[in-house]
């Protein structure tokens, strides 16, 4: 994997520093690899794929964010630098090749390299941002406008339509019941905004 190519924001030595001292791993599709309460001793750094940030409460999951190709977790950034257990679970969604940055080098990069810490900064924000939307969407929005923008917002992601996607995990990224799904997308449907097929939702 080359760095220069994934990672050109950050300084040579950074990217040397990276390739040194941080373990690259491919990483395959619907693993687990954060759950609640778990600490936090690496810090992914997504170089290829896609991994989904999300939360839970008894039987339900809510979406919280997605990390792409050249970001990392800022919730995990933030629980290893106070030792504290993580508040998130993260699961891979397509097959995956990360950077597993170790929390101890990620200290000392934080003193040692401006860059670094930019490129968490720059996450904070960008998440911080992501979850304004969250609840924008939750609060203001009815749910055939979120379920048809989170179904278009996933095409968008990777890179797939018709998207292979379950009526069941649409409704535990949105935090509803299965049943809700299927009778707004059956509205969705009856408006040519989408099409179902079996096992796949094509955005029209």
């Amino acid at each position: 994997m080359n760095l220069n190519e994934t990672l050109p924001h950050l300084s040579l030595k950074l990217r040397n520093e990276l390739e040194a001292k941080a373990e690259l791993v491919q990483i395959p599709a619907g693993q687990e690899i954060l759950r609640e309460g778990q600490y936090v001793k690496v810090i992914p750094l997504v170089l290829e794929g896609l991994i989904k940030v999300h939360t839970k409460h008894e039987d339900k999951e809510l979406l919280l964010y997605y990390i792409r190709p050249a970001e990392s977790c800022a919730m995990s950034f933030a629980a290893s630098f106070e030792n504290e257990p993580s508040k998130v679970f993260a699961t891979t969604e397509e097959d995956t090749t990360a950077l597993l940055i170790p929390v101890e080098h990620a200290t000392l990069w934080r003193k040692s390299h401006p860059d670094f810490n930019t490129l968490f900064f720059k996450q904070f924000n960008l998440r911080y941002s992501e979850l304004l939307e969250t609840i924008h969407h939750i609060m203001f929005n009815r749910m055939d406008q979120r379920l048809y923008d989170h179904i278009k917002e996933r095409v968008e992601l990777v890179g797939q339509n018709p998207l292979k996607i379950s009526h069941r995990q649409l409704a535990n990224e949105l935090g509803t019941a299965r049943e809700v799904i299927t009778r707004v997308m059956k509205k969705l449907e009856t408006e040519n905004k989408v099409r179902q097929h079996p096992n796949a939702i094509e955005l029209l």
